[in-house]
């Protein structure tokens, strides 16, 4: 109920009762809704409640589309598991597959350089005797030379490949496996922020949307009624109000209904809006002061429904 109803109802019982009423004070029930909201905007897929149902905190109510932030994450992971993949490969070297192929090269080249060393020692003899030339020589030199030079640079590649990754490169993986995996995460949050859950439990009193509609953010898509959010509201006058303090009970009773129990939350420590009064010893005792009372858990009243509250 707005402050306008509020002040107004306020004004009507400081006209009509400017003394405490012995049978009562007039008020009307009050309830404290919790609105929920989505946090991102979006075309509402799905409805899973309906009004009146009753909810527990943690209940799916709104589901927003999801299907772009479905495909953000699945890149964002995608990106994790590469960063990971590198990460790994710089902190234990090359893979065995790849070693075992530059060793096999290796075998390869240490046996052709033993052959080429054999052609060369029998080149040498036979020059001594004069059946091959100086030329012939030279060759079978020149492919000793080749032979091991091929031999030295697979060596040189097999030990590099069995090193871990220098510090630098494992410093930069790590970074970027950091930023990708803070990535996946901020996607995973906005794709879960497109399902909107029941913040408490209660029951739900408005859905102010349907599916295919969109939400804006901030803008409430439901309200739930939770347990032990109704209040008495009434007021009291100057005289009375001395009586009344917070913590006190009280007891609430209405047409039909039997008399139920609440607790006294507030007291207003300044006068509700009232017709204008002269602030006068005569004509104080016409000032009203809001007084709200919780009631338990197993009242069945409505919100707006007019009540009479006795100390």
């Amino acid at each position: 109920m707005s402050e306008f109803f509020g002040g107004l109802f306020a004004a009507i019982l400081a006209f009509f009762t400017p003394n405490a009423d012995p049978t009562g004070f007039t008020g009307y029930i009050e309830a404290n809704y919790v609105y929920v909201a989505p946090v991102s905007a979006g075309r509402i897929t799905t409805i899973a409640v309906i009004e009146g149902q009753a909810v527990a905190e943690g209940d799916l109510l709104v589901r927003l589309d999801q299907s772009q932030q479905s495909a953000l994450l699945a890149a964002a992971e995608a990106r994790v598991a590469a960063a990971r993949a590198t990460l790994e490969n710089l902190e234990t070297g090359s893979r065995s597959e790849e070693l075992d192929v530059i060793r096999a090269s290796l075998s390869k080249a240490e046996a052709d350089l033993a052959l080429a060393k054999t052609n060369l020692t029998r080149s040498q003899q036979l020059e001594k005797g004069g059946t091959v030339s100086a030329a012939k020589v030279e060759v079978d030199s020149n492919a000793v030379a080749s032979a091991e030079a091929q031999v030295n640079q697979l060596k040189a590649q097999l030990a590099v490949a069995e090193l871990p990754a220098r510090s630098g490169q494992q410093v930069a993986a790590e970074a970027n496996l950091s930023a990708a995996e803070a990535d996946a995460e901020g996607a995973r949050l906005d794709f879960s922020e497109r399902q909107v859950y029941a913040p408490a439990a209660g029951i739900i009193e408005k859905l102010y949307f349907s599916a295919g509609e969109v939400a804006a953010v901030g803008t409430p898509i439901a309200s739930i009624l939770p347990a032990g959010a109704l209040e008495a509201r009434f007021f009291v006058p100057e005289a009375a109000r001395s009586g009344l303090t917070v913590g006190q009970a009280v007891t609430v009773t209405c047409d039909g209904c039997a008399r139920m129990s609440a607790t006294i939350v507030h007291v207003a420590s300044e006068a509700q809006t009232t017709p204008p009064v002269i602030y006068s010893t005569e004509e104080r005792s016409r000032l009203v002061y809001l007084v709200q009372a919780r009631l338990g858990d197993d009242a069945k009243l409505q919100p707006g429904q007019p009540v009479t509250v006795l100390p």
